[in-house]
């Protein structure tokens, strides 16, 4: 059964149930629907959601087997942002250590609820989101000239869902690089499942700080991942030093669009939303991006806002906003199960803030001051010289 449509019944029960003259009668039967929701959540799931997933904390679960671990890292990350996200975000600080706690909180979040592909796609006219996001990470591969023999760099991998479709399509081997211990544990594991390990692997590193090679990948990309780094430009010349010379690099950017007004209070509360919901240090704008790309040494080959760049596709935001529409429902179960301890503590807040922030993207999207797709395509010139790689402590 389709989750939404078995939540949508769920909700619609417990309403009658609620309003039922037979209350004993009504409460057990709701009792036991809510038991069904329960195993919607946590058993094997259909297709699209990983049959192992647990909302248990992810990489937190992992790391510590404290009960209230969960709550103490969100607390934690919550704090590095103020107490007021809102007006103070956009000062917060921005460190590989809070981009991996965020990670370890959020990823098992967005395998059950998104999927595996942790970006937003443009979606085609008469196509559904699948294949929108197929032909969202095609594109990159296209743009990137991939071809079986060479060796491509995925900086910021997620749980692989794009590595795995772009090395597909295209028979190239794909890297990917992911701060987060516990995605690489998942893109690994969906790796194996799907029979891509050959030509798909994931390993831990940071994308500031590279353990590749000079000269060592024919092309790199990164879908929504260099938005993360507290500077840019830091990111860019990591990507630079181990591409070949002649390689191209194409990263999807989390940019402020020009209709962005600093001065305009919402504006700013929903952008800084924006950046506390998902563990970025501030907004960037594109040519912020450009000139950060520029300064390492890349050349520009062509940049392009996807969101906004085509007449007839429809809104990137649309998918998000569907899933909004069945809010009360998911609270209701990640509360339920928070209260019989069936999660851990902490996750409701994760699971709020989350949601709030889905209500800015959508405002930020549908207000075109937002856009979490430009594209940028860069080349590393012929006769570049490699920036002198730090050394680590």
């Amino acid at each position: 059964m389709d989750v939404s449509r078995a939540l949508s019944t769920l909700q619609g029960s417990v309403d009658r149930a609620t309003a039922s003259r037979a209350g004993v009668v009504g409460m057990v039967g709701t009792g036991a629907l809510l038991c069904y929701g329960v195993y919607l959540v946590l058993a094997p799931g259909g297709k699209g959601r990983p049959s192992s997933l647990r909302l248990r904390g992810g990489g937190i679960s992992q790391k510590s087997g404290e009960a209230g671990a969960v709550q103490e890292a969100f607390d934690g990350y919550s704090a590095s942002y103020g107490k007021d996200s809102g007006k103070e975000a956009r000062t917060a600080p921005g460190t590989p250590d809070l981009v991996a706690t965020f990670y370890d909180m959020v990823t098992d979040f967005y395998e059950w609820g998104w999927g595996l592909s942790f970006h937003f796609s443009p979606l085609l006219p008469g196509r559904g989101n699948q294949t929108s996001d197929v032909a969202h990470e095609v594109r990159i591969a296209a743009m990137l000239r991939l071809k079986p023999g060479m060796r491509c760099l995925d900086a910021g991998c997620g749980v692989g869902g794009p590595m795995r479709m772009i090395a597909t399509f295209s028979g190239a081997e794909v890297v990917g690089v992911t701060i987060n211990e516990y995605q690489v544990q998942r893109a690994n594991y969906h790796n194996a499942k799907m029979g891509l390990s050959e030509i798909c692997r994931a390993e831990q590193g940071n994308f500031l700080d590279l353990k590749q090679d000079d000269n060592s990948f024919d092309a790199a990309y990164a879908v929504e991942a260099t938005c993360h780094a507290p500077k840019v430009e830091e990111a860019y010349s990591e990507i630079f030093r181990v591409l070949k010379p002649g390689s191209l690099f194409l990263t999807y950017e989390w940019v402020a669009t020009p209709k962005f007004d600093p001065k305009n209070e919402e504006h700013v509360r929903v952008i800084d939303n924006i950046v506390y919901g998902n563990g970025l240090p501030a907004m960037r704008t594109a040519a912020d991006c450009i000139k950060a790309a520029k300064s390492v040494g890349f050349e520009l080959i062509e940049d392009l806002d996807l969101a906004n760049c085509s007449p007839v596709v429809k809104p990137w935001y649309l998918k998000l906003q569907r899933i909004l529409s069945t809010i009360g429902i998911n609270k209701a179960l990640v509360n339920f199960l928070q209260a019989f301890w069936l999660v851990p503590k902490g996750v409701r807040d994760v699971h709020e803030m989350l949601c709030s922030t889905a209500v800015s993207l959508v405002e930020g999207g549908r207000t075109g001051y937002f856009s979490p797709m430009h594209m940028i395509v860069l080349k590393k010139p012929e006769n570049a010289v490699n920036p002198v790689k730090k050394a680590t402590a």
